[in-house]
């Protein structure tokens, strides 16, 4: 007999974290940084995924992937699981840069391009996508790259 899996959230209702509004690219970086080892953000790439509300309140996070210095491998499927597991309205995703560069590379733009029309499709609404390095940040909404 074939046995069905379930992807299942476990909550930790961090006060730091969760229910904060997210008004700016600001805000969505200050969230990042909470949650980035800040001893590993020049080690290796992370990607994560925010999911936040109508009203454009925290709800969850989930780390999608870890990588090495120049990368790492993002299933959208799996960035999409949590938007309906968790019943969110907004997605930001953000990854950082290890080599301190702030300038999005192709694959970074093909994969935002990519999960916005998925979102879209769905009814969602990739709200940004941020780039973080040890010192700074990039909006893709302040680029107008989204």
């Amino acid at each position: 007999m074939n046995h069905l899996n379930e992807i299942k959230f476990k909550y930790n209702n961090n006060n730091n974290v969760i229910g904060r509004k997210i008004t700016s690219s600001k805000d969505a970086e200050e969230f990042f940084r909470q949650i980035y080892d800040e001893d590993q953000i020049e080690a290796f790439e992370s990607f994560y995924a925010l999911y936040l509300d109508e009203e454009m309140n925290t709800i969850a996070y989930i780390k999608i992937s870890s990588g090495g210095l120049t990368g790492t491998v993002v299933d959208i499927k799996h960035v999409l699981v949590g938007l309906i597991k968790l019943e969110a309205k907004n997605l930001i995703i953000s990854h950082n840069h290890p080599s301190g560069a702030l300038r999005p590379s192709q694959n970074d733009i093909k994969l935002t391009n990519k999960l916005k029309k998925a979102c879209e499709l769905l009814d969602y609404n990739l709200a940004d996508h941020i780039i973080l390095t040890k010192d700074s940040y990039v909006s893709f909404i302040d680029k107008v790259l989204l």
